[in-house]
């Protein structure tokens, strides 16, 4: 099978921006790929944190990997940093690692902007996202628009330590390629930015159903519906159809496009259609989570396994890579 890797920062709980955005697609392609799943506390740190919330974060993104489906008996889920040579390949890679690309990376530049101090970190933290790939030697990443960038990057790399170290014409890491997913952008519910809790425009993905219909009721929709009997645009309601063609069968879609350009439904009526379709899907992931708020262990055992299996992987990979070097 092909190998995929991808990661993810421990903000906690998922919102569904994340899980439409990225885990869901994860839990379809570990069943089709090798996959290596992670949670790269390593990279949440190069912002202000403090050390016990970011312990509780990084359980609480990985209990929800697993209440979303991530299943360890068909995946590699763990800990960024329980794995070492993540940073050992990301030293390496720092070699061959181009100034002037880390420089022009959009999100470094648009971070640099907002910090009084630019610290090497942010600088850098592309080039152990390609570590975090390449360690695994795998051949897909998937991934949003807004990571494309730096998965270039990653192959950049990938091909200056290859046009060093490899004999010509057997590369010895691949070049990854960006395997986007089928849900590209979840607009938050305030309607004017991607979903994000820095924004407090996310639902939760383990809320209650009282918790998310508070947040949907009041969500924007088409502006110029002020009335129930005028027709609206569905392109013009980011929010709630983007949700429904997340949530919603295909002729339930159809159905709401329908009934919002003849005002066959008011905007309340198409978000009690969205919220039933909604709870369809993720009461099955609040059970499980439920399940793993209830027995902490299971928690502690995938990553425990994943972590070990990881560690196999990469130990391999750094043997390969510092022989080639002169380092063994």
């Amino acid at each position: 099978m092909s190998r995929i890797f991808s990661g993810i920062q421990p903000s906690g709980e998922l919102h569904i921006g994340n899980y439409l955005g990225a885990v869901k697609n994860w839990v379809a392609l570990q069943a089709q790929y090798e996959s290596y799943f992670c949670v790269v506390d390593l990279h949440a740190i190069t912002a202000a944190y403090a050390p016990d919330d970011l312990r509780r974060r990084t359980r609480e993104m990985a209990a929800s990997l697993l209440a979303a489906g991530l299943d360890p008996e068909r995946c590699t889920l763990f800990v960024q940093s329980r794995v070492p040579e993540h940073t050992e390949l990301q030293w390496i890679f720092n070699t061959v690692a181009p100034l002037g690309e880390l420089e022009r990376q959009t999100q470094f530049k648009e971070k640099r902007e907002r910090q009084e101090q630019v610290m090497a970190g942010l600088l850098n933290y592309p080039v152990l996202q390609a570590a975090d790939i390449l360690l695994y030697l795998a051949d897909s990443v998937p991934v949003g628009e807004d990571q494309v960038q730096h998965l270039e990057l990653s192959r950049v790399i990938a091909r200056n330590w290859n046009a060093r170290f490899s004999p010509e014409g057997h590369p010895y890491f691949p070049e990854p390629q960006a395997k986007l997913t089928p849900t590209r952008r979840i607009v938050g519910l305030d309607g004017n930015a991607k979903m994000s809790k820095s924004l407090n425009n996310t639902i939760g993905l383990l809320e209650t159903p009282d918790e998310i219909w508070a947040k949907l009721r009041p969500a924007v929709t088409d502006p110029a519906r002020i009335k129930k009997s005028d027709p609206g645009n569905p392109d013009k309601c980011a929010v709630i159809f983007g949700l429904h063609q997340a949530f919603s069968p295909p002729a339930v879609v159809a159905e709401v496009d329908a009934k919002c350009r003849s005002a066959g439904w008011g905007c309340i009526d198409c978000k009690k259609v969205l919220f039933e379709h909604m709870n369809v899907e993720l009461t099955p992931i609040r059970t499980r989570a439920q399940t793993f708020a209830e027995q902490p262990s299971l928690v502690d055992e995938a990553l425990d396994a994943g972590a070990e299996k990881a560690r196999v992987v990469a130990g391999r990979t750094m043997a390969h890579v510092k022989e080639r070097m002169g380092l063994a």
